[in-house]
């Protein structure tokens, strides 16, 4: 929970108000530390210093603890609070984007929590996110008068959380400025539409929102907002995205990663019924070629709603790799599709115990792999 004050104004930026306002400090006689606002500093300050980008490359993390803000209490806003979180570390992979957002997407499901609306954007790269800085500092220049205080001193040091004011005259300056993707290179313009064509493939209700952005420095590329309107003004019950710098940032390899955090609390204040735990044993899908991958992410999403504990390769190995792979996971099955299946509409499933290998089709997967 106490983690050298330092981490935060490196990763989060000195100019995020979580930094200038929100953090708890102790201070002894030669250091000062923080209580930690928020988890994916301290996630990925872990993987960095256990040398994980070594030992295990691409992992999936999950965390669940207390975080703390200096913030006055109100519905949905504690000094003291919750976060239930997944960080996904050494892929770039824009499908991986989007099992990120389907597992917010689908958890909530479980939690019973319905009517929930996901928004999402992309920041682009950091060259990206200074054109965007630029346009925006040039835009709202003749119109300071009608922002807040607080917004008057973001406008030089972090523009960006103008966007995100809930102040109802920064809202309507928000709202009269022309943000589109603009700003974004041909290569992020590209991982973003390969994010939406992804959630569009899982029939994954969203809304691109070009106002969106995260507070938080780290943040690139794809961001995400998940919000419900019964928690009032503080209305996000959870959000995430991309910050494939932050580990290169704090002495790691240059490695992309993705994740969110849900807000405990509000998640409660939310939920209509009881939590419900899916059941089954894990699938490992092997995906050969870029038209079985399509495929494979609406597998993925359909054994997982099905109730079949399932996982995949992203990191595009060879056929013997990722069966070395699902065999390291401890999983049951594996099923392979590549072109002779998608002409068949089936999949290959390999018993991984008794090595017997046989079809089954698409459409009978989920039926077959919970029995």
């Amino acid at each position: 929970m106490i983690e050298e004050a330092s981490l935060f104004n490196r990763s989060l930026g000195e100019s995020a108000e979580i930094v200038r306002k929100q953090m708890f400090l102790v201070r002894n006689q030669e250091d000062l530390y923080a209580l930690r606002p928020e988890g994916t500093a301290s996630v990925v300050r872990a993987y960095v210093e256990n040398s994980l980008d070594k030992t295990a490359g691409f992992v999936k993390l999950y965390y669940m603890g207390p975080m703390f803000r200096l913030e006055r209490p109100q519905k949905g806003r504690l000094r003291q609070f919750h976060h239930i979180g997944v960080e996904a570390i050494g892929s770039q992979d824009p499908d991986l984007d989007v099992e990120i957002i389907s597992l917010a997407d689908e958890l909530l499901r479980s939690f019973s929590v319905q009517g929930h609306k996901i928004k999402v954007n992309s920041l682009g790269c950091p060259k990206d996110k200074s054109a965007l800085n630029s346009y925006l500092r040039g835009e709202l220049k003749g119109k300071a008068d009608a922002l807040c205080d607080d917004c008057k001193i973001r406008h030089e040091n972090n523009v960006l959380r103008i966007l995100d004011c809930k102040n109802e005259s920064c809202r309507r300056v928000v709202e009269s400025l022309k943000i589109g993707d603009f700003h974004l290179c041909p290569e992020c313009k590209g991982h973003f539409a390969r994010v939406v064509s992804g959630l569009d493939s899982l029939k994954i209700g969203y809304e691109v929102a070009h106002h969106l952005v995260r507070g938080l420095d780290y943040y690139t590329r794809t961001v995400f907002e998940i919000t419900h309107d019964e928690l009032g003004a503080q209305d996000a019950v959870g959000a995430g995205g991309r910050y494939n710098n932050l580990v290169g940032e704090l002495g790691g390899p240059d490695l992309g990663a993705v994740g969110f955090a849900f807000g405990v609390e509000r998640l409660l204040l939310a939920a209509k019924l009881p939590p419900q735990a899916p059941s089954g044993g894990l699938v490992y899908l092997i995906c050969l070629g870029d038209e079985a991958k399509k495929e494979g992410v609406k597998i993925l999403d359909s054994l997982r709603k099905g109730g079949v504990a399932a996982d995949t390769d992203y990191e595009a190995r060879s056929l013997k790799a990722a069966m070395r792979k699902a065999n390291d996971l401890g999983a049951g099955f594996a099923l392979i599709i590549g072109d002779d299946e998608l002409k068949k509409n089936a999949a290959t499933v390999k018993n991984m115990a008794s090595g017997e290998q046989r079809e089954v089709a698409l459409t009978e997967l989920t039926k077959e792999l919970k029995c």
